[in-house]
C-alpha cells in the first residue's frame, strides 16, 4: 500500500491514507506529500474520490464501512496497480516464490541499462532507495504481481516474467489446477514476450507452449542457462549461456542457488530488451537485495544473525539451504503464516527444515485469518518430528515476542541464526542483533579461555529452588582481572551487575533479571588452599569443598560450613551460618571488587556484619577470603561433620528450596512459628511450604516465582494477624516480575 501511495503522488495525485500504526515508511510518504491518518476513522476517507485497499482490510473497518455507506468507489490494491500499470509498458513478475528480488533485480538492471523503468516491488530494496517509484522519463514499468487473491487476472502487461508455480494460497484456491488457470488468464493478456523458468515444473506446464516464450533454467535446453557454478562465501559465480553461445561470466553478491534462477530470469528479460551484457553484469554484481530476503543483520566471526521473509515450504528449504552453506551451525526460528497454510501444507512443511541444526517455532501469524482449532506451531513441529529426519531439537516457543529468549540461549559461538516468516519474527532478528553486540564486547573485554558469556540465561539454572527469569547478560569469568575488567565495562556501558554464586539463598522473579549477572565460580574463584591455620578460598568455592579441604589437611573449625549449600561469595554477603556459627566468625580478611572494577582487601574488623546481612557487601563483590581454623584429628572433625549431616537430613526438605525463607523473629524460630500456625504443606500453584520445616518454601515441579511470592505474603499476613509478629525475609527476592516487563 505504501508503494502505490508512492506512485500516485510521483503521478501528481492527491493522496490520503490510514493504518492501524505509524512507522519509518508512513512518515516518509508523510514528507512526500501523503495525508496521514492513525488509526483507522472515518475521516480518514471524507472527500475522497476513490479509495484502494489492502486485503488484510474487511468488512467491520470504519475506514472501509465508511467508503461504502458513502458511495465512494472502492477498489482492491492489485486493481489500482494494474491501472498505474497501464501507464507504461508493464513488466510483471509472478510466481510463487522469489518475487520481491527478481522485480527488484530487474528494476535496478534495466535502470542501470538506460532504460528508466518505473517500478513496484514488495519490500525495502536500499539499491533502489525505495519500493515504489514513477520516472515520468521511461517508458517501462517493472512491477511485483501477487497471485495469493487471485487479482493477478487484473493485469495486462506487455511483458509477463513467471518464475514458479505452485500449491499455495489454498485458503483462496481450491488447488493447483486454480492457480494455475489464473496464471494463463495472465499470459492471455500479456501481449509481448513471456520469460519463465524452464527448470520449474509448473511454470514449464503454463508457459512451455506459450508463443514468444522465453524460457531460463538449469537444464541446456533453456534458452537461457547458467554452467561452472562456484560458491564464493556469500556470493556465487557462473557462466551464462544462451541458446549454446557462452555470454560470459556472472558474480551475483547475493547467495543461494535460488537466486542464481531469479538472476537468469534478469538476464533473460534484460538481455531481450536490448541491455547490453557488460551493463547486465555490473549491475548484477552491484546488486544487494531487498529488506527480509536473506538479509544479513550481523556478521563476526561469532556470530550470524539473517533474517528471511521465507514462509512457504519451498522458500524456507532454498534459504535453509544457503544459509547451511555457510558451514556454521544453524539455528533457525521460524513463525508459521497463516492457519490455513500451517494447516494445508503440514507435510511439506514437516521436511522443509532437514538442514537445520535447531529449530524453534513460534505460534501461527494469523494475518488476517481467524484460528482453526488443532492448528498452531506444534503443528510445525510434530510434522518436523514425524519426517525424522532434520534437526536434533525441535520446540515450539510460543508468542514471537519472547522468542528471542529461547533463540538467544541457544546461541553459540560460531553459529548462524536465521529468522524466517513473512510476520513479526524480524524483531527477534533485531533484537538479538542489539544484544550479541554487547556481547561481543564483553567477550573481547574478559579476553580468557573458558570463560563464558551467555544470552538470556535462565535464572532457574542457577537458583536451587529452580525458579527464575532470564538474565540478560550471564557472565563467568575464570580471572579476578578479568571479572575487573568485565565490571569496568559495563560501568561504562551503564549496564546493572549483578553477581551471584549458587543462588541457594536466591529467589529470582518470573520476569528475570535486566542488565549483567555475573557468576564467578571457576578458575581462581573455586581455588583453596591452606597456610598454617589459615585457609584461603576464592569466591566460587563451595563451603562443602572447603569443609573437604580443610578436613584433609587435618584442620577444624569448618565444619560447620558442610551444611551451607552455597559458596564463599554468596555466604559472606549474606552471613550464612549453621550450628551456631556464622561466615563472619572466623573470616580474617577478604578481598573485594568495587563497581568501578578495583580490588582492594579489608580485614573483618573493617567491615560490619549483621544477622543475615552485610551492607557492605551490597556494592562491593567478593572475590576470595581467609578464614581462621584449628588443627584438629580428622576423626574428630569427620564426627562434627556426620553430626550436621544428621541433623540437617531429619530437619531438611530433600526437595528444590531456596533454604530459609524468614529470619528468626525474637519470639521464636520462623519454622515452628509457621507450624504453630497450621502452615505446614499449604500451597499456591507447585509452591508449598514444606512438611519437614516449615521454614522451608520448596517447588513441588513447575512453580513460578509469583506462586512463591503469593505463598510467602499469605504466611507473614497469618503470622501478622494470628500472633501480631512480622516476619522478615531472609530469602533473595531479586528481577522484575512479568507485569513489569513491557
Amino acid at each position: 500500500m505504501s508503494g502505490l501511495a508512492s506512485l500516485l503522488l510521483g503521478l501528481g495525485h492527491r493522496v490520503s491514507g490510514s493504518d492501524k500504526a505509524t512507522n519509518q515508511e508512513t512518515r516518509r510518504l508523510q514528507e512526500a506529500g501523503l495525508e496521514f491518518f492513525c488509526p483507522h476513522t472515518v475521516e480518514s476517507v471524507s472527500g475522497a474520490a476513490l479509495v484502494i485497499y489492502s486485503s488484510a482490510i474487511k468488512k467491520g473497518n470504519v475506514a472501509y464501512d465508511a467508503a461504502l455507506a458513502g458511495g465512494i468507489p472502492c477498489v482492491r490494491r492489485a486493481e489500482a496497480l494494474a491501472a498505474i500499470l497501464r501507464e507504461k509498458k508493464g513488466i510483471v513478475v509472478a510466481g510463487t516464490h522469489g518475487k520481491t528480488t527478481t522485480s527488484s533485480m530487474a528494476a535496478y538492471v534495466l535502470r542501470s541499462g538506460g532504460l528508466n523503468p518505473s517500478h513496484y516491488v514488495g519490500a525495502e530494496v536500499p539499491v533502489l532507495g525505495v519500493n515504489a517509484h514513477w520516472d515520468p522519463e521511461g517508458s517501462y514499468m517493472v512491477a511485483e504481481g501477487d497471485e495469493s487473491d487471485g487479482t493477478l487476472v487484473n493485469f495486462h502487461p506487455e511483458h509477463s516474467v513467471i518464475l514458479n508455480i505452485e500449491a499455495e494460497h489454498l485458503d483462496h484456491y481450491g488447488g493447483l489446477d486454480e492457480i494455475k488457470a489464473v496464471f494463463r488468464k495472465l499470459l492471455d493478456q500479456t501481449s509481448g514476450m513471456v520469460v519463465y523458468c524452464g527448470s520449474d515444473p509448473g511454470a514449464k506446464d503454463v508457459c512451455g507452449e506459450w508463443a514468444n516464450a522465453v524460457s531460463y533454467g538449469w537444464e541446456e535446453w533453456n534458452d537461457y542457462s547458467a554452467a561452472e557454478l562456484e560458491t564464493i562465501g556469500q556470493s556465487s559465480a557462473f557462466s551464462v549461456i544462451r541458446k549454446s553461445v557462452v555470454l560470459g561470466k556472472m558474480v551475483l553478491n547475493i547467495p543461494g542457488r535460488h537466486n542464481i534462477l531469479n538472476a537468469l530470469a534478469v538476464i533473460a528479460l534484460a538481455t531481450e530488451l536490448g541491455v547490453s551484457f557488460d551493463r547486465i553484469r555490473a549491475a548484477l554484481e552491484s546488486f544487494r537485495g531487498a529488506r527480509r530476503r536473506f538479509e544479513v543483520k550481523y556478521h563476526t566471526d561469532r556470530f550470524m544473525v539473517i533474517d528471511d521473509y521465507g514462509h512457504h515450504p519451498t522458500e524456507i528449504r532454498a534459504t535453509i539451504e544457503t544459509a547451511a552453506e555457510l558451514g556454521r551451525r544453524l539455528l533457525v526460528a521460524f513463525q508459521p503464516h497463516r492457519y490455513s497454510r500451517t494447516q494445508l501444507l503440514r507435510a511439506e512443511f514437516g521436511s522443509a527444515f532437514e538442514r537445520a541444526s535447531e529449530l524453534i517455532v513460534s505460534d501461527v501469524y494469523p494475518a488476517s485469518e481467524l484460528p482453526i482449532e488443532g492448528v498452531s506451531g506444534e503443528t510445525i513441529v510434530d510434522a518436523v518430528k514425524e519426517n525424522g529426519m532434520g534437526p536434533l531439537k525441535v520446540s515450539c516457543g510460543g508468542a514471537v515476542q519472547g522468542l528471542h529468549l529461547l533463540v538467544g540461549n541457544a546461541l553459540r559461538e560460531g553459529d548462524a541464526i536465521l529468522t524466517l516468516g513473512a510476520g513479526n519474527i524480524n524483531e527477534v532478528a533485531g533484537r538479538l542483533v542489539k544484544d550479541l553486540g554487547v556481547v561481543e564486547r564483553i567477550l573481547d573485554t574478559l579476553d580468557e579461555e573458558n570463560a563464558v558469556v551467555r544470552l538470556y540465561e535462565p535464572m532457574s539454572k542457577h537458583t536451587t529452588i529452580r525458579i527464575g527469569g532470564p538474565a540478560d547478560y550471564w557472565i563467568e569469568p575464570v580471572t579476578i582481572e578479568g571479572f575487573a575488567r568485565v565490571v569496568r565495562l559495563l560501568r561504562e556501558m551503564a549496564i546493572p551487575v549483578r553477581v551471584v554464586g549458587r543462588g541457594s539463598n536466591l529467589l529470582v522473579l518470573d520476569g528475570g533479571i535486566r542488565g549483567a549477572v555475573i557468576h564467578p565460580a571457576k578458575g581462581e574463584f573455586q581455588e583453596v588452599h591452606i597456610e598454617g591455620e589459615l585457609l584461603t578460598a576464592g569466591a566460587g568455592a563451595r563451603f562443602k569443598k572447603v569443609t573437604s579441604f580443610a578436613r584433609n589437611s587435618g584442620l577444624g573449625g569448618f565444619e560447620w560450613m558442610e551444611g551451607i549449600p552455597g559458596n564463599v561469595g554468596g555466604g559472606l554477603r549474606m552471613n550464612a551460618g549453621a550450628m551456631g556459627l556464622q561466615t563472619f566468625d572466623q573470616l580474617v580478611s577478604v578481598r573485594l571488587l568495587d563497581l568501578n572494577g578495583n580490588i582492594k582487601e579489608k580485614l573483618a574488623e573493617e567491615i560490619e556484619s549483621f544477622y543475615r546481612n552485610v551492607p557492605e557487601l551490597e556494592d562491593n563483590f567478593v572475590v576470595s577470603a581467609t578464614f581462621r581454623g584449628s588443627p584438629s584429628a580428622i576423626e574428630d572433625i569427620d564426627k562434627t561433620i556426620e553430626q550436621s549431616k544428621g541433623k540437617r537430613r531429619k530437619s531438611q526438605p530433600v526437595a528444590a528450596s531456596a533454604g530459609c525463607i524468614f529470619k528468626n523473629p525474637q519470639e521464636c524460630p520462623a519454622g515452628q512459628l509457621i507450624e504453630q500456625l497450621g502452615l505446614k504443606n499449604h500451597s499456591i500453584g507447585a509452591a508449598r511450604v514444606s512438611d519437614v520445616h516449615g521454614n522451608f518454601i520448596v517447588n513441588d515441579g513447575g512453580a513460578t516465582a509469583a506462586s512463591v511470592v503469593e505463598l510467602i505474603h499469605s504466611v507473614q499476613q497469618a503470622a501478622r494477624a494470628e500472633r501480631g509478629i512480622e516476619l522478615e525475609t531472609e530469602v533473595q527476592v531479586l528481577g522484575e516480575s512479568l507485569a513489569d516487563i513491557p
